[in-house]
């Protein structure tokens, strides 16, 4: 029996004037937090919410997700979050799949969410900012005491392959999280982590925010994440572990505003995840900031977490690590037989934050599940140290010619070109061979490039048929709200157009 947070209360005990969360100029100490969240605990049960109940929160990454997140949890609710960008259809859909019984908002956020609540009689609940109440507004004495195996989050997938589901994360599942980076990360008593992303997602919410609150570190939030922003935090608030996503250190690194790696003298490490992260980009950090940049691996089914780069050694490009303390990998066949070292396979996971299954699909958890065992529907191969690397998504893998071609692999060779800044590549129709490659870019400086240079130089890295035929030049390529680049967002129709394409 327990409760995600229980940690969050034991600290409030131990280190109660110790800065818990800090938004700029505002702060919260443990205890402080605590009081917050103990009372926000108290509102939402005014309104009925208790034991069981799903609840959908929408806020940005600042200090109110973070107090009612563990309000909601004190009472044992089940806690639903979407992005502050979901639309009234959206929330709609999330709402009436999941049974939701009331829907909380922030002030800056809340038209759509409380459009969905008012057309189905639901409560609804707006945040605004934690200074407006009182110091001694009434809270919960303690926490509800949960099993194990009952659901504590829902998070919904993004829905690439049909409608989103939702991934039922246990209790167990959430306290497994912070235990399986511990050792991991090398954390120490006084880490100050720093995040742009977005809380909502299962990174943010349960690798960094839950992370750092369990072990008592300081958790530096930035909504919307600015590059200058950014690492002017990591330089003024001595920030000694960053968390974010390629295109974040990406943008850092473009950013070009004068900082040095002196500024960032505390930062050890940064930790990224979300999306494949370029050799050229790891090496360019480092020599910038003087920090080490390692990836991870894990699903939304895996409350974000499975694998991890190894401190000891020296960053292996291309890999996300090895199976985190308590983890299984395995790459399988198509008929679920362990394959060789550094052979492709469909990726498995088996660890203590495998989700339960989806909410309410049977059949889906059926497809996913095995035995213990989750079917990423990822492809990748384990090289002979243990170390993952990720091909592809199964979906996404290109045929050209009967030619399996991994897109991964030639948006590697894509960012090595110092021209680009971004760069995505998928496959279109193709009478000929089925598909043919295409590669949309965004260029450092307009009309860096053409496309026969581009593909010429392609040439010098890949074989022949890896090489992309169509080539198309954008200012920016879309993303999510990680930050991660949607490539289900590029008009493949588009591609094959005449201009800039070829």
């Amino acid at each position: 029996m327990s409760n995600p947070v229980a940690a969050l209360w034991h600290n409030a005990d131990e280190v109660p004037d110790r800065i818990a969360v800090r938004d700029g100029d505002r702060t919260l100490g443990f205890a402080q937090l605590r009081h917050r969240a103990a009372a926000a605990a108290a509102r939402f049960a005014d309104q009925g919410v208790g034991t069981g109940d799903r609840v959908l929160l929408i806020a940005p990454s600042i200090p109110e997700f973070v107090i009612n997140y563990y309000g909601l949890h004190a009472l044992g609710a089940v806690v639903i979050t979407m992005n502050v960008m979901s639309t009234a259809p959206e929330i709609g859909y999330v709402v009436d799949d999941s049974g939701t019984s009331l829907i909380t908002a922030w002030e800056g956020c809340a038209d759509a969410a409380e459009a969905v609540a008012a057309d189905r009689s639901l409560p609804f609940v707006e945040l605004g900012a934690f200074e407006a109440d009182a110091d001694d507004a009434p809270g919960v004495e303690g926490y509800a005491e949960r099993d194990d195996d009952d659901t504590a989050v829902i998070l919904y997938t993004s829905g690439t392959t049909g409608k989103p589901k939702g991934a039922q994360l246990t209790v167990a599942n959430v306290i497994a999280v912070p235990v399986e980076f511990h050792d991991a990360l090398r954390l120490g008593e006084h880490e100050r982590w720093a995040t742009a992303l977005p809380l909502f997602h299962c990174f943010g919410q349960l690798v960094v925010m839950h992370d750092a609150l369990t072990w008592r570190g300081t958790l530096s939030l930035l909504s919307p994440f600015s590059p200058g922003e950014f690492m002017d935090r990591l330089r003024d608030e001595h920030i000694t572990i960053a968390c974010g996503v390629p295109t974040m250190w990406n943008a850092m690194l473009q950013a070009g505003d004068g900082h040095s790696a002196a500024d960032f003298a505390d930062l050890r490490l940064a930790c990224s995840g979300g999306a494949s992260l370029p050799g050229e980009v790891i090496r360019a950090f480092e020599n910038h900031f003087g920090a080490t940049i390692l990836e991870g691996y894990g699903l939304t089914e895996t409350a974000g977490t499975a694998t991890f780069g190894n401190l000891a050694v020296d960053p292996k490009a291309g890999t996300v690590g090895r199976g985190l303390a308590h983890f299984d990998v395995e790459i399988r066949d198509p008929d679920g037989k362990p394959l060789p070292p550094d052979t492709v396979g469909e990726v498995f996971l088996s660890g203590p934050t495998v989700m339960k299954g989806y909410w309410n699909r049977p059949e889906a958890t059926a497809q996913t599940l095995h035995d213990g065992w989750l079917a990423t529907g990822d492809l990748g191969s384990l090289d002979a140290d243990g170390d993952l690397r990720i091909v592809d998504r199964k979906k996404d893998l290109i045929i050209r010619g009967g030619y399996n071609v991994y897109p991964r692999e030639v948006e590697e060779v894509l960012y090595g070109h110092p021209d680009i800044v971004e760069a995505a590549v998928l496959g279109v129709p193709d009478e000929h061979y089925g598909e043919e490659i295409a590669a949309v870019v965004a260029l450092r400086t307009p009309d860096a490039l053409d496309a026969d240079t581009l593909r010429q130089w392609c040439k010098t890295q890949l074989s022949a048929y890896k090489v992309p035929r169509v080539i198309a030049f954008v200012d920016e390529l879309p993303k999510g709200a990680t930050g991660k680049i949607l490539k289900r967002a590029i008009d493949r129709d588009g591609l094959t157009a005449a201009g800039r394409s070829a």
